[in-house]
């Protein structure tokens, strides 16, 4: 039997169904297998081979809805995809109590994303530094001539910055372009200007450019919410102290922080998914931020008001988009932005943002008063006894009585459906 090899040229310029009966014979798929990936649903093959590169097939996560939200006044169903349980009904949880205070106020600043030019082996660091800002509204121009839409729009490049940084290879000159990408996530449009004013970087530096490229640290593009949950909604202010304790621990330790702001991401990354935003930069500038201070932070803070109700906080880098990118290429991620009813990528960092606070809120009350594993493992058994091939009613009683029992395992959800199904 020849020995199997992941060496494969060309496999990019073969059809998805070519693809697919490389990686059969690879892996020994059955065709159940085969059927299983390729079953189109909202997203054709054609289109899903355009979207990434060597594309076999389809991965499906559930998309809930998260209800309740009230946000600046006005009411959001929250389309939301994941597969951890709990998430959603946490978030409608909190979204419902916070409607007993108003709900949530929420802001954003102007969309600017940050984009970095790298200068090397500059004879004199300092002197470049200030020719470059001379240098400042010619640069800015040549940045926008390469976009005149966005220009039109009220974004583009507004401003510069330069610094000089000490490296292991000695020092750089870095030139950091602020461009408002109005409704883009900005990726694209901020590389290509950062490529077009590159040669007057390297011109008026004397020096060797190599990196040009935006930041996921969109420390300008912030969104930020606020809530307040009554004593007497939270069943008085021993649970509000809980949770102060709660984030005291996260505020003084990175190891409960890291998990705190977890939390928040479970929220905000389920939005993100269900309406196509890029997740891994979401999550690069939200760690990113919560480290600034040189300490791993909570991106959220709480406290008690002189009535002694609990005010709740966020702040965070939003870079989101509305347009461009897998947002108008999926016919899902389409849909989700109707159902949310936004028309600006600020508009949508606003409610991420407060999603996000909303599922700290949810969790940190779980983890403060009754734990955590309760309301997750009351979905979990659901999803257990589904694996172990309860179906209709007996999805419920199956999960209820593992709960009940305090043993969520696929045995003995089979040990369960098979007592069931011999009463029945």
């Amino acid at each position: 039997m020849s020995k199997k090899t992941s060496e494969y040229s060309g496999f990019y310029k073969l059809r998805p169904k070519e693809r697919l009966k490389v990686i059969k014979d690879f892996a020994d798929l059955t065709n159940e297998e085969i059927e299983l990936l390729t079953k189109e649903g909202n997203l054709k093959m054609e289109t899903a081979d355009r979207m990434i590169e060597n594309v076999i097939g389809f991965k499906s996560l559930p998309l809930g809805i998260a209800v309740n939200f009230l946000i600046n006044g006005k009411d959001y169903m929250i389309p939301m995809s994941i597969e951890e349980p709990s998430v959603v009904a946490a978030a409608s949880n909190a979204a419902k109590l916070a409607r007993k205070t108003g709900g949530f106020t929420a802001s954003h600043t102007n969309p600017v994303m940050i984009g970095q030019i790298q200068a090397v082996e500059v004879p004199n660091p300092e002197q470049a530094k200030k020719t470059i800002m001379k240098e400042k509204d010619n640069i800015l121009e040549k940045a926008n001539e390469t976009n005149s839409t966005i220009v039109k729009l009220g974004g583009g490049a507004k401003d510069l910055q330069v610094k000089i940084i000490d490296s292991i290879k000695g020092k750089m000159v870095i030139t950091e372009l602020f461009v408002d990408c109005r409704d883009a996530m900005g990726a694209n449009l901020v590389n290509t200007m950062l490529e077009a004013v590159t040669p007057i970087i390297e011109k008026v530096t004397n020096g060797k450019v190599y990196l040009r490229i935006i930041s996921n640290l969109a420390t300008k593009r912030l969104a930020r919410a606020k809530v307040v949950y009554s004593k007497e909604v939270l069943g008085g202010e021993d649970v509000i102290d809980a949770i102060i304790y709660a984030y005291a621990f996260a505020k003084a330790d990175p190891y409960r922080a890291a998990t705190h702001n977890k939390g928040i991401m479970n929220g905000i990354v389920a939005m993100g998914i269900a309406l196509s935003q890029d997740i891994r930069a979401l999550e690069a500038a939200a760690h990113a931020y919560a480290s600034q201070s040189g300490q791993y932070q909570p991106l959220t803070t709480w406290e008690k008001n002189e009535n002694g109700d609990l005010i709740g906080t966020i702040e965070i880098p939003m870079p989101v988009a509305t347009v461009g990118g897998a947002t108008s290429t999926d016919p899902v991620a389409k849909i989700c932005r109707k159902i949310l009813g936004v028309k600006t990528a600020t508009e949508l960092g606003e409610i991420m943002a407060t999603v996000g606070l909303a599922q700290n809120f949810a969790a940190m009350r779980a983890l403060a008063t009754e734990g955590i594993q309760r309301g997750h493992m009351e979905l979990h058994a659901r999803n257990i006894a589904i694996i172990a091939g309860a179906t209709g009613k007996l999805i419920d009683r199956v999960a209820e009585i593992m709960v009940k029992e305090k043993e969520v395992k696929v045995h003995k959800a089979k040990e369960i459906l098979e007592e069931l199904e011999k009463k029945s």
